[in-house]
């Protein structure tokens, strides 16, 4: 399955994957306006033995077909800062 990936230039780390190039149409449109501006990155591949670093690749898919996109969120597990002694 092809599919395009932009980020937003609003939300560090968060990126949208579509089925179409430039085709937003089916991201609902309040989405679409919290992403802000999106720079498109590439154009991906993917398949079940595809490995992707940040998300499970089946995951993306299924999404793509049941909703047309896919949210890649920014990652939550950032360390805490360390304490000053």
């Amino acid at each position: 399955m092809l599919c395009y990936i932009y980020k937003s230039l609003k939300k560090e780390l968060l990126y949208l994957y579509v089925e179409n190039k430039d085709d937003f149409s089916k991201v609902p449109e309040a989405l679409f306006i919290s992403l802000g501006r999106l720079e498109f990155v590439m154009e991906l591949e993917l398949s079940a033995d595809r490995k992707l670093a940040k998300e499970d690749v089946s995951k993306v898919i299924n999404s793509l077909n049941d909703k047309g996109f896919f949210v890649q969120l920014p990652p939550t597990n950032i360390p805490a800062p360390a304490t000053l002694q």
